[in-house]
């Protein structure tokens, strides 16, 4: 083996050999997904490539290279329960891979591989094994051609190439779609790495239950679309999915037993042990947290740097959840203050280099980090203390599982997230109900109306599209490169109906009333992305015979865009003359809100901070709504200053400038890329202003010309969308028009309701204001007298009860002050005594006891007797021994309640 490379020079060394063989570099993803709304995170490096595999998308390279960001942490890919606890799973991890979309095959991607393992990073060739597809059921044919492939290669041991069944060497994407036999290649690192010595019958094999043998890399060839569980039909063009994950070669390449020991991960361990002013000895003697903490900060880091903050749902509660466990785990370690950053800043020095948007975020992800444990700091002490009870209780009772309900509890009070919750239950050798917790969960979402649900893959009728988009190009109605896109043009577009689609189905010809989707050469609609809806209009024939209104665009398939609409008049069919024509007048009110939107986010910059990234947004032509990542409420004064500033931007009427350019170029030159956004090679950037920009974007939206035609910016509302996330919502031109015309009329109608200018209407309703409380305070004070007088006029028909002064009486139109206020006036009369007096406050039943306190030492009690008799008035009550209160929904009951105190002092009354 060569010299020793550190992890980063391995990453650059993997994509450096590809780029030798003619493939495009292609940057990471977000983790995550832009525009798969089927995933919570990125957990794959295919995931950027999905449209391309199922027929959606087309790149401009057939040979890509990468090394993917991957999380796994929910869904079918869920390592967390594993990380810490031994030396290979991690939440976060890297993907090597190399791709081929429809370019070489087997024997290329063989043959490279081999190449760089042995050659280029110099692993012994006697050490390697390859796995190839030999279908255990007998239907899929046995993969020879890898198999043939492998033994070609020089240095490679014939008895080293392996055959295994499906579980093993068939990849699949889903229950249907792309599918084909992979190739693994593994090492055997000797039996030194095994971990099962000692075990009786216990053999080291490839794909065994040791840790001897480690899979490196997965090459898939996939060839097939699987249409049934039965049918497999062969792909027209074959395409190459390669993965390795970067933290497991360089364990190899760097001769460690774990992938905690790489120059990966170690540093944030050292970190850790510099912290705690442990020896080495002791780090290694309690490895769990420490392994814990470096693999959980190195998560949090990285989603923090693609925008996902510390939340109660969905991703954001990933990253709250792992930066907890990760706190929770440095207490272990005597680590009782905010440490997590100290581990980030390494994670940022390690990796910044090949992911720089960490050092760009850095602000934002050491203090979202820190915020986070002090938040944690002050739930977890009570969360924790009231889980031990619980599990105390557990123990009493011969009981082993700690019910989801009570752990959805801890998490909703305490925020005590139930992976910490599962950690101690676990440590006291229990079980904790996840499937409970995780219905709890989902059902206080649906009560709150904060039900998620994700997509369907998407490609679902990409063959229908393709066949259709493939027959076109063969009849020469449309180019290779289907469809001409063109949502900035301002004209109407001219065309001939190239196909009509309804319910996946082609129709020659479609009929009045019907809901169709039709395909032209050309189309001037924008389709719905980064936020803005799509465009509505209409296709007509060019002779008037038919029109079509479009309500909706989609791209279902690769070269083919589809307007979505309902023929509102006439029978369009294939082959007419069409015209399409954009609703151009609400695009403009588009157009004004997208451009406000990249407005406001610069403000929010300025005023709030660079932490302040949109982390979602909607641009309709009434409103636009703006999502970003800011934990604390803004105040009125900021909230005014945001939307003056954004004003004062439109009013200085800077010029947009949109021009495409290299998505590499534009991110050096500082452009603003959105999380959760695609970006293909070449991007198309926004910039606001002349010299010194105002705002510079990616964004591939609609927008105004200059600034001044936006008109206005108006915030109609601003408050919380989520745990760490703010939302703004505004309006703009137009829109913003007519709420100045409605606010205006309503002034002016308010100021003719009181006799003002609008300009004096305010003084005039303080005014008003002030007078009507008066009369308030003077009315109180006129009914609370003609309460007093009322019950002194009662006061005197008492009942002896075994000796004891008992008055129990109703007042007309008395709040619960008042009744108090009259309690006194009882004891000031009889110092040793009970009273009872209901009312209505409200139209509901009110009620309010008193018992002197020689009684109380005698068994008499307030709020127990107000308990008792509260039912008769359809309520409840409670309170101190010598003074509670009840209230109710029925007021035909309080006499009956009344009449009870008598039979509860006779009760309870102790000599």
């Amino acid at each position: 083996m060569t010299k020793k490379l550190s992890g980063n020079e391995i990453r650059q060394t993997f994509i450096d050999f590809f780029v030798e063989q003619g493939h495009t570099v292609v940057p990471s993803a977000s983790l995550v997904p832009g525009g798969d709304a089927t995933l919570l995170f990125t957990n794959s490096g295919m995931v950027q490539f999905k449209d391309v595999f199922i027929g959606t998308d087309k790149r401009p390279y057939s040979r890509a290279v990468d090394s993917q960001k991957c999380m796994r942490v929910a869904g079918k890919h869920n390592d967390l329960d594993d990380v810490g606890r031994d030396d290979s799973h991690h939440t976060f991890f890297e993907m090597l891979g190399n791709w081929s979309f429809g370019d070489y095959y087997k024997k290329e991607a063989i043959a490279w591989s081999w190449q760089l393992l042995t050659d280029v990073w110099g692993l012994p060739k006697d050490k390697l094994y390859a796995t190839c597809f030999k279908d255990d059921k007998g239907d899929i044919p046995t993969d020879e051609e890898a198999a043939e492939n492998w033994r070609a290669q020089p240095g490679m041991n014939p008895a080293h190439v392996l055959y295994f069944g499906r579980k093993d060497n068939f990849w699949e994407m889903a229950d249907t779609g792309p599918c084909g036999p992979c190739s693994e290649i593994h090492m055997d690192r000797g039996s030194d790495y095994c971990n099962k010595k000692g075990v009786a019958g216990h053999i080291c094999k490839v794909n065994g239950d040791c840790t001897r043998f480690l899979e490196l890399w997965n090459l898939v060839f996939i060839q097939y679309n699987r249409v049934n569980s039965t049918q497999l039909d062969r792909l027209p063009a074959c395409h190459v999915d390669t993965g390795m994950g970067l933290e497991r070669i360089v364990s190899v390449m760097q001769n460690v037993r774990s992938n905690y020991l790489t120059d990966l991960l170690y540093p944030m361990m050292e970190t850790v042990r510099e912290l705690t002013g442990q020896t080495v000895e002791e780090r290694d003697a309690q490895l769990t947290p420490y392994r814990v903490i470096a693999d959980h900060a190195r998560s949090a880091t990285f989603l923090i740097a693609d925008g996902v903050v510390p939340g109660n749902t969905g991703r954001n509660y990933v990253c709250r959840m792992i930066i907890r466990r990760a706190a929770r785990f440095g207490t272990k370690l005597g680590l009782n203050k905010p440490f997590l950053a100290k581990v980030a800043e390494k994670v940022i020095e390690n990796y910044c280099q090949a992911y720089p948007e960490l050092e760009k975020n850095r602000s934002a992800i050491l203090d979202n980090l820190t915020r986070e444990e002090k938040r944690f700091s002050r739930t977890v002490e009570a969360g924790l203390s009231e889980l031990e009870d619980h599990l105390s209780q557990l123990s009493s009772k011969g009981e082993t599982i700690l019910p989801g309900a009570v752990a959805f509890e801890l998490y909703a009070t305490h925020g005590l997230p139930f992976e910490i919750t599962k950690d101690i239950t676990g440590e006291r050798g229990l079980e904790s109900d996840e499937a409970g917790f995780k219905a709890a969960m989902e059902q206080h979402r649906k009560d709150s109306g904060g039900e998620q649900k994700f997509g369907k893959l998407g490609g679902e009728d990409a063959d229908t599209f393709r066949t259709i988009f493939e027959n076109l190009v063969d009849t020469g109605k449309l180019g290779k490169k289907g469809v001409g896109y063109d949502p900035y043009a301002v004209k109407p577009v001219e065309g001939i109906i190239l196909a009509i689609v309804q319910e996946g189905e082609p129709l020659e010809q479609a009929r009045e009333g019907e809901q169709v989707e039709i395909v032209l050469p050309r189309t001037c609609f924008y389709i719905e992305s980064g936020g803005q809806v799509s465009d509505k209009g209409v296709i007509e024939a060019r002779d008037g015979s038919w029109q079509v209104e479009v309500c909706g665009m989609r791209k279902p398939s690769t070269g083919i865009i589809t307007h979505e609409g309902v023929v509102t008049r006439g029978n369009p069919k294939v082959g007419d003359a069409a015209v399409a024509k954009v609703d151009f007048s609400r695009r403009q009110d588009i157009m004004r809100n997208h451009t406000a939107t990249h407005l406001l986010h610069a403000v929010l910059h300025q005023v709030l901070g660079d932490h302040a990234r949109q982390s979602g947004s909607e641009v309709a032509p009434e409103k636009l709504r703006f999502d970003f990542t800011h934990s604390d409420p803004i105040s009125p004064e900021q909230l005014e200053k945001i939307e003056a500033m954004v004003n004062e931007a439109i009013f200085d009427d800077m010029p947009l400038v949109k021009i495409e350019k290299p998505l590499e170029q534009a991110i050096n030159e500082g452009a603003m890329a959105l999380f959760g956004e695609k970006y293909g090679e070449t991007v198309r950037t926004i910039t606001i202003g002349d010299d010194t920009p105002f705002s510079y974007e990616l964004c591939g939206g609609t927008h105004v010309d200059e600034t001044g035609d936006i008109g206005v910016f108006l915030i109609t509302s601003e408050g919380s969308a989520a745990a760490g996330i703010r939302r703004i919502e505004a309006v703009t031109g137009r829109e913003a028009y007519q709420l100045i015309q409605n606010r205006f009329r309503t002034l002016k109608q308010v100021g003719k309701l009181t006799g003002s200018s609008p300009d004096g209407a305010a003084t005039r309703v303080t005014a008003l204001l002030d007078e009507l409380d008066e009369l308030h305070k003077s009315y109180q004070a006129n009914r609370q007298q003609l309460a007093v007088t009322e019950f002194m006029e009662l006061i005197g028909n008492v009942e002896n009860v075994n000796g004891v002064p008992v008055l129990s009486v109703v007042i007309s139109n008395a709040d619960a002050d008042t009744l108090r206020l009259l309690t006194d006036r009882f004891r000031d009369r009889y110092p040793s005594g009970v009273v009872v007096i209901g009312s209505m406050a409200d139209d509901k039943p009110v009620i309010i006891a008193a018992c002197t306190d020689d009684l109380v030492k005698r068994g008499l009690h307030a709020g127990n007797l107000v308990k008792e008799i509260a039912p008769l008035i359809g309520g409840s009550g409670g309170g101190r021994p010598n003074l509670a209160q009840a209230g109710g929904k029925d007021p035909s009951g309080l006499e009956a309640a009344l009449k009870q105190v008598k039979n509860y002092v006779e009760k309870n009354l102790k000599p």
